[in-house]
Order: C-alpha cells, then sequence, then structure tokens
C-alpha cells in the first residue's frame, strides 16, 4: 500500500540515458516524461487533432506529422499561441503520466522513477519527489562528450551548455547524485547502490499521490515538456 516517486534528472551529454538503461535492467518502473510528450502529439491522437484544427496544416511534414521547429516559431514569439497549446496538451500528458503512475503502484513496485529532463528548473515540482537523482558528469567531460557527440564547435557546445542551469546548482539540490564522469562500470556500480538504498528506504509516499495530489504538480511540467519536445 505504500509507493515513492524519484525525479531523475541531469544535463545535456551527462549520460542519463545510460543511468536509465541500468535502472531498467534492474526492473524498475521508469516513466520517461519527454517520450510522453512527444508520443500524444502524434497522428490521429486527441492532441494531434486540436494542433492541427487550431495551427493548420502548414506545421505538418510530409508523412503528417508535426514539424516541431516550424510550431516552436509560432509558440515563442506568440504567447496566445502558447497558451493554446499548453491548453491542449496539458490534459493528455497529465493523464498519461497519472495512468503509468497508477499502473505501477497497483503492480506493487517500491518507487517508481520520473525522468525529466528539466526536473531543476521546474522547482515546484521537486515537491513531489521522495528523492531527486542528479546524473552528473565533470563540465570539461561534459563538454567533449557534446562536441563528439552531436559533432559541434566548442563556441556552439558551450553555448547549449550554457542555456541549461549549471550542473553544480543541480548538485546542490539533488538528494542523490550519480557521477558519471568516469567509466561506464563505475556508474553501474553506483546505480546499483542507489537501487539497493531506495528498496531499503523507510520513507514512503503515501496513496494520496494516486488520489490526484501527482496531477495538480504534473499540469506546470507541459510547457517545459514541449519546449524540451521542440528544441
Amino acid at each position: 500500500s505504500t509507493m515513492f516517486l524519484v525525479g531523475l534528472s541531469g544535463g545535456i551529454a551527462t549520460g542519463k540515458s545510460t543511468v536509465v538503461a541500468v535502472l531498467r535492467e534492474l526492473g524498475c518502473a521508469v516513466i520517461d516524461a519527454d517520450v510522453i510528450a512527444r508520443e500524444v502529439v502524434q497522428p490521429q491522437l486527441k492532441a494531434y487533432r486540436q494542433i492541427v484544427r487550431y495551427f493548420g496544416t502548414e506545421i505538418l511534414l510530409e508523412n503528417g506529422e508535426i514539424n516541431r521547429e516550424a510550431l516552436g516559431d509560432i509558440i515563442f514569439s506568440r504567447p496566445e499561441k502558447r497558451q493554446l497549446l499548453n491548453s491542449i496538451t496539458h490534459p493528455e500528458i497529465q493523464k498519461e503520466m497519472l495512468k503509468l503512475i497508477l499502473k505501477y503502484f497497483v503492480l506493487g513496485y517500491r518507487y517508481v522513477i520520473l525522468d525529466i529532463p528539466l526536473l531543476f528548473e521546474m522547482n515546484r515540482l521537486t515537491k513531489f519527489m521522495k528523492y531527486t537523482v542528479l546524473v552528473y558528469c565533470d563540465p570539461p567531460t561534459q563538454l567533449s562528450r557534446l562536441m563528439k557527440r552531436n559533432g559541434l564547435s566548442r563556441a556552439e557546445a558551450e553555448a547549449r551548455i550554457a542555456s541549461q542551469l549549471p550542473l553544480d546548482e543541480k548538485r546542490k539540490l539533488a538528494t542523490h547524485v550519480i557521477d558519471n564522469s568516469g567509466e561506464r562500470e563505475s556508474t553501474r556500480r553506483q546505480v546499483l547502490r542507489l537501487h539497493a538504498r531506495l528498496e531499503d528506504s523507510l520513507d514512503f509516499l503515501w496513496a494520496r499521490l494516486a488520489a490526484g495530489t501527482v496531477v495538480a504538480g504534473l499540469g506546470g511540467l507541459a510547457y517545459l515538456l514541449l519546449r524540451h519536445f521542440i528544441s
């Protein structure tokens, strides 16, 4: 009858996907907020139909999917359009996340991980998490990985990193830190220790979350998720 939520985040090129992969191997319940933000606007779904209705077919790609860049240009230059888009997507994102949380609650999971790219930027969301985890790596390693992964110049990579909340600030906000600066095996050992600690935790987030508290907290995610979605 008990379950708690764990918020997981990181920075660009810090290796959050590596940590998530290990957690999934361990059988942990992981909800990817970024994936949900993309899924709710897939062709023929309710949110998709409403977006096309209000924004027109000019925001579509040839294959019928939403052109994220075109939609982004519209909503970030026109606040009223951004509000309209939020009103369309908020309910669908909330519903899907809550459905998954309830699913894992019913299945008896000890804890559920919410993988949220902008968790620490959205401070009010962290109050719904019993613990928060940051996937960290040292700045030189982060810069090097980003340049290599995305084929960016040093200046381009530095600009992308600078657009996010600094890792050192996020580190102060997190209750747990996974340092992914070194070898993959070192990261894996840290994840295993974290998992064991969470499994043995005596702290709980009672079922009142499943009764609706989460809905209020997750509602504010939609804009940030969509911003990440179209970036």
